[in-house]
Order: C-alpha cells, then structure tokens, then sequence
C-alpha cells in the first residue's frame, strides 16, 4: 500500500502545481527508487485527463557516463533529450537520489564541460516554460541518501518533507493559495522599488554581508512562487540589473551533491569578480568558469517558507527558508527581466535571522530574518 502522503503530493502537484488538463503531454522524471511517488502521479495525470510517460534516470548511470564518457560523448546533445524538451506540455521531476555524493569525486571540468554541451536545452526548456508553452514542477522523494544529508532518520526526513508542503494540512492546496496571496502583496511592494540593500553581522571571523543589487522596476519584474514550478516553496525573485558588494554566504553551496564551504563572493556590476571558499574551492572555480555567463548574478531572491527551519544540504529546501535570502550564479530567468545567460544555475543561501537587515529604496523592510509588515509571510 502507498503512503497515503504520496497520493496527496500527487494531487497538489498535477492539481495545483502544473494544473494537468485533458491531452497533455506529461513527462515523469524519476530515479526508479521513487517509484511510488512516479505511480501516485502517473494515476494522478490518468485521472486528469493526461497522457504520462516515465523517464528514469540513474546515479549509477551518471557515475558511468563521467567514469567513461570521451570529450566528445561529453559534449554530445542528446536529439531525444532536445526533443522531448520541444514536444511536453508538461515536466514533473523528482529528487530521489541513493546517493547523493555519486558525482563528489568527479572531475569539475567534465561536468562544466557537459553542463555546456547540454546549454541549448537548458536555453529551449527556459524559453518554452517563459513563453507559458511548457510548464514544469519539481519536487523531493525522501529517501535514505537525502535523510542522511540532513542528519535525520528516514521518518523525521519523510515528515520534515511534507511539512514543508504543507502536506500535514487538510486542504493544502487552499494553503498555497493563502501563501501566494501573501507573497503578492511581498511582490507588489518590491516592484515599486529599484534598489535592495542585503546586510549580515560578521560571523566566524568573516566580513559579513553587504550587497547592492539594482532591481529596476521598469527591467526586473519579481515572481511569486508559491507552489507552482518548485514543490514545496516559498519564494520571492527577480532578475538583477547589477549588483555591487560581498556576500558570506551561511551555509555550504551544493551542487551535483558536492559541497563547498565558506563560501564568499564579491560583485561589481552584476559579475563576480573574486571568489573564495575554505573547502573545494577548485569546484567552485570550475563552475564560475564554465562559460562567458556563469558569474553573472542570474536571480536574486527572498525566502518566504517559515515551515523550513533547518538547513538540509538540498537546494529544494534551504533556499525557501523563512529569513533568509539567495543568489544564483549563472543563467536567470527571462520572464523575472533577467538577460543573463549560462548552463550554471546555482543558488546560495545567506542566514539573515541574527541580526540581518533588507532595505529598499533606504526603508528598512526586513530585519532579524522577519518582514516588517504583519500581511507579509512568517506573520501569522
């Protein structure tokens, strides 16, 4: 019998999240261990109307491909893969990896060098989901590797997981939209506005934060995510104009399961200009390097989901925490007013909850990782 929070997962995302209608295409994106979360959804997408399909994917096979892979399957676009990306109406992806480290050892220059070959789908995917011709939702399956990651059992991990969908809920569908009614009026406020200022006390015997980024109001256009292409989330975004200043980065930057640690970064006019980390470094180097576009600020973002608490080494999660703020490295999003383009997209996070301030346009309006404005998300 399938966990019955499966099948309410299920409901949120083909209901809610990617609002599946009869005839659509629905591709599933699953490693096999999460085969009962691939079944709730494909009985889901039936139910609706749609037409699904499975594509399982592998650690192991991606362990192979870099164990054995010439500079030339390295660089090699998939036609099937650049197909499938032109032909859904819908993408559904789950994070369900058994060992989140498989990739810890490889080489960084073959996995920029892939990343880059696989640019052009990467660029389809974003233009198609841009134009509204191709929607999308990703979401984790709890499983061993990832409990591991955040230092809990697999039963903690599972009720971590769905709780921060709001899963534990009765309706959590009605709970999202009340989230998203929230976060416009976050939306709304910010797009009236053309500078943010990001501030944290120093820490370790770092130099703290302090960051500039120009959101434009007449360029970046900020995005209410509340459930739609992440599951579960809680988010606010826009694409940077420029951004001047340094971040600390609180905790480890993950990426293809390796993580680097002690993370800092200096911006002048929108592009990383020195960069450092105490623990893989060389990593961090080889991503920033991939390509012309790869230390561009691509997105620069406010999390909104006060049910996330902890930091659990998953991008999924920790970038949605209530007080807390992120910048991705690497390619932005068109529809937020973002130009940037690359095969990076890389997040990371900054704790704001210990004495962290945001200002825009001069007005203090976030502090100690709270909103100021009693309508705004974490306020009751």
């Amino acid at each position: 019998m399938r966990d019955p929070r499966l099948d309410k997962l299920a409901d949120v995302i083909v209901r809610y999240s990617t609002k599946i209608k009869k005839g659509d295409l629905v591709a599933i994106n699953a490693d096999p261990v999460g085969l009962p979360l691939v079944e709730a959804v494909y009985e889901a997408v039936l139910k609706a109307g749609g037409n699904p399909f499975w594509q399982p994917r592998g650690d192991a096979l991606a362990s192979l491909f870099f164990e054995h892979a010439s500079d030339e399957q390295l660089e090699y676009l998939n036609p099937i893969a650049l197909h499938t990306v032109e032909t859904v109406d819908v993408r559904i992806g789950f994070w369900a990896e058994v060992n989140t480290k498989s990739l810890s050892r490889v080489d960084p220059q073959k996995i920029a060098k892939q990343r880059v070959a696989n640019g052009p789908l990467m660029d389809r995917f974003m233009k198609r989901a841009a134009d509204g011709d191709l929607r999308w939702c990703g979401t984790q399956y709890p499983t061993l590797a990832s409990a591991q990651d955040a230092e809990m059992s697999l039963a903690q991990y599972e009720k971590f997981v769905f709780e921060a969908g709001l899963l534990h809920l009765d309706d959590p569908v009605a709970a999202w939209k009340a989230i998203h009614a929230k976060q416009q009026g976050v939306c709304d406020w910010l797009q009236t506005k053309d500078e943010l200022h990001f501030k944290a006390p120093p820490k370790d015997g770092d130099d703290g934060t302090d960051l500039v980024v120009d959101v434009d109001k007449s360029k970046s256009i900020w995005i209410n995510c509340s459930g739609g292409e992440n599951f579960p989330d809680g988010e606010v975004f826009c694409g940077p104009q420029s951004a001047n200043g340094h971040v600390n980065y609180s905790f480890p930057a993950v990426y293809n399961g390796r993580e680097v640690e002690g993370v800092r970064l200096e911006f002048k006019d929108n592009r990383v200009v020195n960069a450092s980390a105490t623990k893989n470094e060389e990593f961090l180097f080889a991503m920033l390097d991939q390509d012309e576009g790869a230390r561009n600020m691509g997105e620069i973002a406010i999390g909104t989901n006060y049910s996330i608490k902890e930091f659990s080494k998953n991008t999924l999660f920790d970038e949605k925490i209530g007080g807390t703020f992120h910048a991705a490295c690497g390619m932005g999003y068109p529809e937020s007013g973002s130009t940037s383009e690359s095969a990076l997209h890389w997040d990371m996070v900054c704790d704001l909850r210990t004495g962290g301030t945001i200002e825009a346009d001069g007005e203090v309006f976030h502090r100690d990782g709270k909103f100021l404005n009693p309508d705004w998300p974490g306020n009751g």
